[in-house]
């Protein structure tokens, strides 16, 4: 009879040299995980790159009512005001992605409001109009102190 003995690896190869080709095993993973980690980020940023922090710009004006004005002229100016503060904030900063604009009237020691404009970049884009955009604050003649419409008696 025979006997048949099977070495296994680990009883030929010492374990000193085999710690020493599993380092180096390691290090060439690390290596190629390294190497293709950058391509991999690059081509990702090429694809999908991060957002755009954008914001709204704020605008705050106040004017004043000039001698023999009614409120209508008055109203006008406050939009032609209003668009060109608009326009400035787009032109000015293109991460601007929507502008807030209120003009305020003073007259007579009184401030009010009298209209608030609210744009995206995109709609001013299309079209470029204050009035479109304007919200108009109804109490403002009579905190104005203007002359209110004459109301039709009975």
């Amino acid at each position: 009879m025979s006997r048949s003995v099977a070495h296994q690896l680990s009883s030929i190869i010492s374990f000193s040299v085999i710690s020493q080709i599993a380092r180096k095993i390691r290090i060439v993973q690390l290596g190629v995980l390294l190497f293709s980690a950058v391509p991999v980020w690059f081509a990702y940023e090429a694809i999908a790159p991060q957002i755009v922090r954008a914001y709204t710009a704020r605008v705050d004006l106040a004017i004043d009512r000039l001698p023999e004005e009614n409120y209508e002229t008055i109203l006008r100016r406050a939009e032609a005001v209003a668009r060109a503060a608009a326009q400035r904030s787009f032109d000015q900063d293109i991460l601007v992605t929507d502008v807030s604009v209120i003009v305020s009237v003073q007259s007579l020691g009184a401030i009010a409001p009298v209209l608030a404009l609210e744009v995206t970049r995109q709609q001013w884009r299309t079209r470029p109009d204050a009035q479109r955009w304007a919200t108009y604050f109804k109490t403002a003649r009579s905190l104005l102190l203007f002359d209110p419409k004459p109301t039709e008696k009975k």
